[in-house]
């Protein structure tokens, strides 16, 4: 390409002539980046970059001074102002359902709400405000006490910055709440209130102070049924009002508190039988067969009074009876005679009464999943020494009475299911439970020691009770039933607590029913055997799935 060339002053020159490089002037350092074509600075420029410079520095100082001096104070007093908190993330209390995944408590923005049926109250109990600050609600009393910790869950944590003025500067979450887990019951709760319903009316009809009736599978323990009358409202408690009604319960003699079902102690009477009858033919103290005449009582030497005898009665007279005889009439000599002995039958013993009462679970809490529960009391010439210090010696009306559930003999309404629930499956004990979340749910121990034959003949004595003894207001229901009635004296007589055991239906067993009326008058003809028929009626009529054997 042919470069242009230009005239200057009248020189002809080439553009690359004008560049200066090592050629055209030899003494040019490239590395340095100096030429002959650099201007220097002029004092102006000098001037402008001192005043840009003065500019900015005033302004810093400036802001730090404003910063350090005039605000500095203030900023310092609203940071001590400024305070950090923590607030309670809760988290959302288990729903409670029955086994028909019926809501019985759930939580509303208000708090905790209940079912409103008779008959749940003192099952779910209630829930109140913890102790610390952030402990939200916790369980009072029943299933929500006794499963505080699943049904709770835990409690997250926010961390909040609030100034002087209380208003939220800023707000992080530390830690997330953990939902609670739900419980789905064991229990019917519509089988469960008309229960209740049943002993109320009971009660209200014919002068009881209270009742409770528990209903549990043979086979794995589950309750359908636990309830105590009378009870308190969960949801009055929770919401703390009306006062008066609270004030009601708190001061109501009939113990609304009171979960009868499994802290109630009472005398058992003669739903103890069964076990005696067994513990004599285990013993070889008598034989199915064996009769024993019943004349209407029986008289032993009186310590305190040679000249007069003791005499032991019968509540009437029976003639000659076996064991399933006596089992359906419920005979008091005949329990008498094979428990401590009379004429050529030696009897079992106050120690062996006791080692068979404990076998059967007696004295001893089943560990059923509700707070309180008691464990009663088995009788023993230890424990008539230790309590009875105006006449410790055991003596053999002592044991008379222990043989047909009187004198220091104490039991639950739960501990007389469990036991007919033994009866029922011929030796095994088992756990009573109303969630699958109770640890050991079904068989704690086997009775191996009791031979099937002697249970065969103890449940043939309970099925004539029902056909033509003392429990034959159970027959005639579509089912058969084999039961056991009981009655205990309170005090001098005048009243007296009335209960009802037993198992159906008789062939294949599914539940075992425990039913007791609190002190009713001793002329009262209703009692644990009414009760009962009208559970087991209602079954038949609306829950006729729950008979059927699997």
């Amino acid at each position: 390409m042919r470069r242009k060339r230009k005239k200057i002053k009248g020189s002809l020159i080439t553009l690359d002539e004008v560049f200066l490089d090592s050629r055209n002037m030899p003494g040019f350092d490239q590395e340095r980046f100096e030429g002959r074509l650099e201007k220097p600075l002029g004092r102006a420029s000098f001037l402008m970059s001192g005043v840009v410079f003065l500019i900015i520095g005033f302004l810093l100082f400036s802001r730090v001074f404003i910063l350090e001096g005039v605000k500095g104070k203030t900023l310092a007093l609203r940071a001590e102002n400024n305070y950090f908190r923590k607030i309670p993330v809760l988290a959302n209390r288990g729903v409670i359902y029955d086994r028909l995944n019926k809501e019985l408590a759930w939580n509303e923005p208000a708090g905790r709400a209940y079912i409103d049926l008779p008959g749940l109250n003192i099952l779910l109990g209630y829930v109140g405000k913890g102790s610390d600050s952030l402990a939200g609600f916790v369980g009072k009393q029943g299933l929500e006490k006794f499963y505080n910790l699943e049904l709770r869950g835990k409690d997250g944590v926010e961390i909040q910055e609030i100034n002087s003025k209380e208003d939220l500067i800023s707000a992080n979450v530390q830690t997330s709440a953990e939902d609670g887990k739900n419980l789905q019951l064991s229990v019917d709760a519509e089988l469960q209130s008309v229960v209740y319903n049943i002993i109320k009316n009971t009660a209200e009809t014919y002068g009881f102070e209270g009742g409770a009736a528990v209903m549990m599978d043979v086979d794995n323990g589950e309750i359908f049924v636990l309830t105590s009358y009378p009870e308190y409202q969960s949801q009055t408690l929770v919401k703390g009002e009306p006062i008066e009604e609270i004030n009601s319960f708190l001061t109501n003699p009939q113990k609304p508190f009171l979960n009868r079902a499994v802290s109630g102690l009472y005398a058992p009477g003669s739903i103890i039988k069964p076990m005696i009858a067994l513990a004599a033919l285990e013993e070889k103290v008598i034989t199915p067969e064996k009769q024993i005449l019943s004349a209407g009582s029986i008289s032993i030497p009186n310590p305190f009074f040679p000249d007069k005898k003791s005499v032991f009665y019968d509540w009437r007279a029976h003639g000659w009876v076996d064991l399933r005889r006596a089992l359906a009439v419920s005979s008091d000599v005949y329990f008498y005679t094979i428990g401590g002995g009379f004429g050529d039958v030696q009897g079992l013993g106050i120690n062996k009464i006791n080692t068979y009462a404990k076998l059967f679970g007696f004295g001893s809490k089943t560990n059923i999943d509700l707070d309180n529960e008691e464990a009663g009391v088995v009788p023993s010439a230890e424990g008539k020494a230790f309590f009875d210090k105006d006449d410790p010696t055991w003596r053999v009306g002592d044991t008379y009475n222990a043989s047909i559930g009187q004198g220091n003999f104490q039991i639950t309404p739960v501990q007389a299911a469990v036991f007919a629930a033994v009866l029922a499956n011929e030796g095994k004990i088992l756990k009573p439970h109303l969630t699958d979340l109770a640890q050991e749910n079904g068989t704690r121990r086997i009775l191996a020691s009791v031979s099937p034959e002697n249970f065969q003949a103890v449940k043939e004595g309970m099925r004539i009770a029902v056909l033509e003894g003392t429990a034959a207001g159970l027959n005639g229901l579509g089912i058969e039933v084999a039961a056991k009635t009981g009655t205990s004296e309170i005090g001098s007589g005048k009243f007296v607590n009335s209960w009802l055991i037993g198992f159906f239906p008789y062939q294949k067993p599914k539940f075992a029913i425990a039913a007791v009326m609190e002190k009713g008058r001793a002329t009262n003809l209703v009692g644990g055997v009414f009760v009962a028929r009208q559970i087991i009626e209602w079954l038949v009529n609306y829950r006729p799935e729950y008979l059927e054997k699997t």
